[in-house]
């Protein structure tokens, strides 16, 4: 496989590893670039794979097999317009991009290729229990969390110079943890109608959005959801609400209980293997024809960023 990576920062060299020890295992055979636009030093075990370095798309191959989009958010519509020509795989990170203003009409996408966009919490060992907890009991109420301090998300990263503090870089919590609407959209569906506030209301010295909040109505529940850049203890936790009682699931413990008003429960998860391998394994799958279903092309990435970014009206 012929690869290239176009951003090498925490999330693309997390990536370039998995992919690599996947490919090993399975023994296929592979070839990796990158493109960078950063002198910052990477990595020894990042470094030494790669075989050809640009510095601009003109300069790329034309020949990949899979090109990684892992640069920040708002370089993603521009770099996936110029590499669709030049490869005929794209794994994305999310978000798709930083807004709405381009829409997904003017992307000419290859009828056989894979176009993927990351949600790595779907693959987290809760998801499962969660999806079966919803397929048999029926939800009144959800509510959901993520919350942690964004000083303590990059180690040796200054805070202030990453993108995740920066608005016009694609940063602030509506986007950065847009995995939360990614997995309530796979639960529910697409809400009716949604009330979305945020703001930058802490003390961190950013200039993107630091907290949100979404208030969206179904036909037959109430979901709430409440993200934040400041909360001094990692919390990732979602509430289901129903008849029988309240399951509560832990995406940080990897965790799941229910609580029937009489006594707690614990549901057994299996806590196994890194989400990251796994949604690497299923990418690589469906590029190899293992797997024929893409479950978050760039048309379902695109309706989960709509929700992210609070577009009202008639969501169904």
């Amino acid at each position: 496989m012929k690869i290239c990576f176009i951003g090498l920062g925490s999330i693309g060299t997390r990536h370039q590893r998995n992919l690599v020890k996947i490919l090993s295992e399975r023994g296929i055979a592979y070839e990796i670039h990158a493109l960078r636009t950063s002198n910052r030093e990477l990595p020894d075990d990042v470094e030494k794979l790669i075989g050809k370095q640009f510095t601009s798309y003109e300069t790329m191959d034309n020949d990949y097999d899979i090109v990684f989009i892992t640069n920040p958010t708002n370089k993603h519509y521009e770099t996936l317009m110029n590499v669709i020509p030049k490869t005929r795989h794209i794994f994305m990170e999310k978000p798709l991009f930083m807004d709405l203003k381009n829409g997904i009409e003017s992307i000419s996408v290859k009828p056989d290729s894979v176009y993927y966009v990351a949600a790595p919490l779907r693959y987290n060992a809760v998801f499962p229990v969660i999806e079966e907890f919803v397929k048999k009991n029926r939800v009144y109420s959800a509510r959901a969390i993520c919350s942690s301090y964004l000083p303590k998300w990059r180690k040796n990263i200054d805070y202030r110079d990453n993108y995740s503090a920066k608005k016009d870089m694609g940063g602030g919590v509506s986007l950065d943890l847009i995995h939360e609407w990614d997995y309530l959209k796979l639960l529910f569906g697409k809400p009716r109608k949604l009330f979305y506030l945020c703001g930058t209301k802490s003390e961190l010295e950013i200039n993107s959005d630091d907290i949100a909040v979404y208030i969206a109505e179904y036909t037959d529940k109430i979901v709430e959801l409440h993200l934040d850049y400041f909360g001094r203890r990692s919390v990732r936790q979602l509430e289901l609400f129903t008849e029988s009682g309240t399951m509560k699931a832990d995406f940080i413990s990897q965790t799941v209980s229910f609580d029937n008003g009489t006594e707690i429960k614990d549901i057994p998860v299996n806590r196994v293997n890194d989400p990251y391998v796994l949604e690497m394994n299923y990418f690589i799958d469906l590029c190899t024809g293992v797997k024929k279903d893409n479950l978050n092309d760039i048309k379902t990435a695109y309706d989960t960023l709509k929700i992210a970014l609070g577009e009202s009206g008639d969501l169904e």
